[in-house]
């Protein structure tokens, strides 16, 4: 691969292999291309359902896209080494907030995954492999399997990511539920991810925040950890804030949790913590009439956060739990990618002898946005959805049932919920008739 400091497919003579550092193309600027001429007939609708310009896409599908789940997953192995359930707790959660790190200034849509395709990712530096299946179009539906390659734990879900546009905003609430299963401890977590809000897609900076409250259950030891990702507010105060609490079986509060989806993640004993809290309330009201005060201008509520609103202030008696890893220098001139991110459409020889066809780094519209040949990517995406909705008609005029490969439904084991369950035979490599999907 070109670009800055790109290793290829090189080896290191460890054998770890080295991955890329770059894309072989920066990314096109968005700045000419006006989203209010796609977006302004579609207020309040489903976003899965409108054809986007593909300048507004970033080179990965949803399905690489989910996979950053496992950028930290040195957190899960943290949690497996513990002999404290609490502790494992505070690990769970912290790669429960890590998981969606990575969308942090991500204001590129991924490209939506056809149905049947397939993501894998076998990551042996980092202790797990990964697949993943678009198993319904309409509703779109994800289903996802990681397993830790010495089987010392499960992660698994679905998710229906539920977009809609709001005039000024794009939000997405990524429905589905979240299973890490850990069998030495016989225990097992679930949970659902908060939404995810992108501001100012019409004019002005985009900026993204996460909402909502989060739920993570342990349902051998009856704990649970429930956060809150806190909204931006008019003052900017809240951007980006997690915080919430750990629980015994009894909704006992056994330790405080706080930090920043964006930057990392801390413990504390809750009494400090809601002292804390109360002095900090105390100070926001002071800070608030000041502030209404001295300034009579009505404020804008997708305005910028000030940069200063970009920091955690550590209360002492502090455990650092979780902090993100730095972004790459180059990050910014590849679709602000995290170095993992980076990797994730990595090609080469020998993994295209073992890949299936529906694989999406074999998709040609992201690998053309990747390599830069943005009218390439446009025309192939437009012949992808056409042959996509070719097929879906030819199928139903023959009467059959669309067959998903490497999943099936039931019941989540854990809360009985509906869910999408692996069936264990990807990685037998048996890649005979499967659907010709590019």
């Amino acid at each position: 691969m070109s670009g800055d400091g790109s290793q290829g497919d090189k080896t290191q003579c460890n054998g770890v292999k080295n991955h890329r550092s770059a894309l072989p193309a920066a990314m096109f600027s968005r700045n000419n291309v006006s989203m209010w001429s796609v977006l302004k007939k579609c207020i309040g609708m489903e976003l899965s359902k409108i054809t986007m310009p593909v300048v507004f896409n970033e080179p990965l599908s949803f399905l690489q896209r989910l996979t950053e789940y496992m950028e930290h997953t040195y957190l899960i192995h943290k949690a497996n080494t513990s002999q404290d359930s609490i502790h494992r707790m505070k690990c769970v959660a912290a790669f429960a907030v890590s998981a969606v790190a990575s969308q942090w200034e991500r204001t590129g849509k991924p490209f939506n995954p056809l149905l049947g395709e397939t993501y894998e990712l076998l990551r042996e530096d980092l202790g797990f492999r990964w697949i993943s299946e678009q198993v319904s179009h309409h509703p779109p539906v994800s289903a996802f399997h990681a397993e830790g390659i010495k089987n010392d734990f499960m992660f698994h879900g679905s998710v229906y990511p539920k977009l809609k546009f709001w005039g000024k905003s794009v939000e997405a609430e990524p429905r589905g539920i979240i299973t890490l299963e850990l069998p030495v401890h016989n225990e097992a977590y679930t949970w659902t991810n908060p939404t995810c809000c992108i501001h100012n897609i019409i004019m002005g900076q985009l900026w993204i925040e996460q909402y909502g409250n989060v739920e993570i259950i342990n349902h051998k030891t009856g704990e649970r950890c429930c956060l809150t990702f806190k909204s931006c507010g008019i003052f900017g105060k809240e951007l980006h804030k997690v915080e919430g609490y750990i629980l015994d079986k009894s909704k006992k509060k056994i330790c405080a949790l706080y930090g920043k989806w964006t930057e990392c993640l801390y413990s504390v004993d809750p009494a400090t913590f809601d002292a804390h809290s109360k002095t900090d309330v105390k100070r926001s009201e002071k800070d608030r009439k000041g502030s209404a005060q001295s300034n009579n201008a009505e404020e804008e509520p997708d305005e910028m956060p000030p940069p200063e609103a970009e920091t955690v202030q550590v209360i002492p008696g502090s455990e650092l739990i979780w902090r993100i890893s730095p972004r790459p220098d180059n990050s910014g001139k590849y679709y602000a990618f995290t170095s993992f991110a980076l990797q994730l459409n990595e090609l080469d020889a020998e993994m295209e002898r073992v890949l299936p066809q529906t694989d999406c780094r074999l998709r040609p519209d992201i690998r053309a946005l990747e390599n830069g040949h943005i009218d390439v990517a446009s025309a192939e995406k437009n012949r992808l959805e056409e042959k996509q909705r070719m097929a879906r008609r030819n199928l139903s005029k023959s009467n059959e049932e669309w067959k998903i490969r490497w999943f099936h439904q039931g019941p989540n084991p854990h809360t009985r919920a509906p869910d999408w369950l692996y069936n264990g035979s990807y990685w037998d490599r048996n890649y005979s008739q499967l659907p010709d999907i590019y």
